[in-house]
């Protein structure tokens, strides 16, 4: 197998590789990402000595650019992990995520058609479905998002499956829930808790802290991506859930817990605009037509990344870019906090 991976220095991405790589040592995987503030080199190190894992920095909405890397490696499979994926920056500006997550998808869905490739796997996420109080969403259940991230990820899907029934090209969709594990940016819940928590600073909540989610460990979503991506039907779409949900509140606390912290560093701040209360999907399909259930527990899960974070400062601070301190100390200040 000649896999593309886009956005493959990001967390789900790099998690996806080393996943990959271990399982499949003689599939050659080409790693192309852009390198923004989420992109990290320092979350493949080691791989660039192995034989047949190559990185190329590039942009997926640089149409010759990546006629170029598809020209001279001819993928027979695409998986598409580059996205920006943080709400709180789509409210303050939404422009780059329509430009990488539905322009940099059309980029590769036409390239893709051009060079023939034999499965396009586009990496979703559950925030496409909106908020629901009761029940599960399934694969049919209707569209509805709330954040410009949110929609611009609806855009692409939507976008995916076109190129599907328009010109036939073989395409999945996984739409997961919220990961959690080693190598994810610290803007996100998990890793901004403990990484607050280990530098004793303030923990911003938002609202209540009763918006409920559901945990997924990124090592049972790589497996799950993996067996779409062997096994699953062409057109389709799966939820991918660790059927652990839980709320805000909870989490903060479970992780201060752990770290014997006060739960003074905790702080309510004024919800942020369009928050979805609930997510919460259902896994059936995944169950019933490849055979996968999540198998990591949220108080394991946990426990292994506060220890993985723990014990990787040098990782830490290969994140602490100046655009990440800008942006975060900016908007922290609005929340009506300083310690960041």
């Amino acid at each position: 197998m000649n896999v593309l991976v886009t956005g493959g220095c990001g967390f789900i991405g790099s998690n996806f590789i080393h996943y990959f790589n271990k399982k499949y040592p003689h599939h050659k995987v080409l790693n192309v990402d852009k390198l923004t503030y989420a992109g990290n080199l320092e979350n493949l190190k080691g791989l660039e000595r192995r034989r047949y894992y190559k990185f190329v920095k590039a942009d997926i909405c640089n149409a010759r650019v990546m006629k170029d890397v598809f020209e001279k490696t001819r993928p027979d499979t695409v998986i598409n992990f580059a996205a920006e994926s943080h709400v709180d920056r789509s409210v303050v500006s939404a422009a780059p995520f329509l430009k990488t997550n539905f322009l940099g998808v059309s980029v590769l869905l036409n390239l893709s058609l051009q060079y023939k490739v034999g499965r396009f796997l586009q990496i979703s996420t559950d925030e496409v479905y909106g908020s629901i109080l009761r029940g599960r969403f399934t694969e049919e259940s209707m569209i509805n998002p709330s954040s410009p991230y949110a929609a611009s990820k609806t855009a692409a899907d939507a976008l995916v499956i076109s190129y599907y029934k328009t010109h036939g090209l073989p395409v999945l969709i996984t739409r997961s829930s919220n990961n959690y594990g080693p190598y994810q940016f610290p803007e996100k819940l998990i890793p901004l808790t403990i990484i607050n928590a280990l530098g004793d600073k303030k923990i911003p909540i938002y609202g209540d802290g009763m918006n409920i989610r559901d945990w997924l460990y990124v090592e049972d979503n790589c497996a799950a991506i993996d067996l779409v991506l062997q096994h699953g039907r062409i057109g389709e779409i799966y939820n991918i859930a660790g059927e652990n949900e839980l709320t805000n509140m909870y989490v903060i606390k479970r992780i201060l817990r752990y770290l014997r912290k006060d739960k003074s560093l905790m702080t309510c701040v004024a919800d942020r605009p369009g928050h979805d209360r609930r997510y919460a999907l259902s896994i059936n399909k995944m169950k019933r037509q490849l055979g996968w259930y999540p198998k990591t527990s949220f108080e394991v899960g946990i426990k292994k990344t506060i220890d993985w974070y723990s014990k990787h400062k040098r990782w830490l601070k290969s994140t602490q870019t100046g655009e990440y301190r800008h942006f975060y100390k900016k908007y922290y200040t609005q929340l009506g906090l300083t310690q960041i």
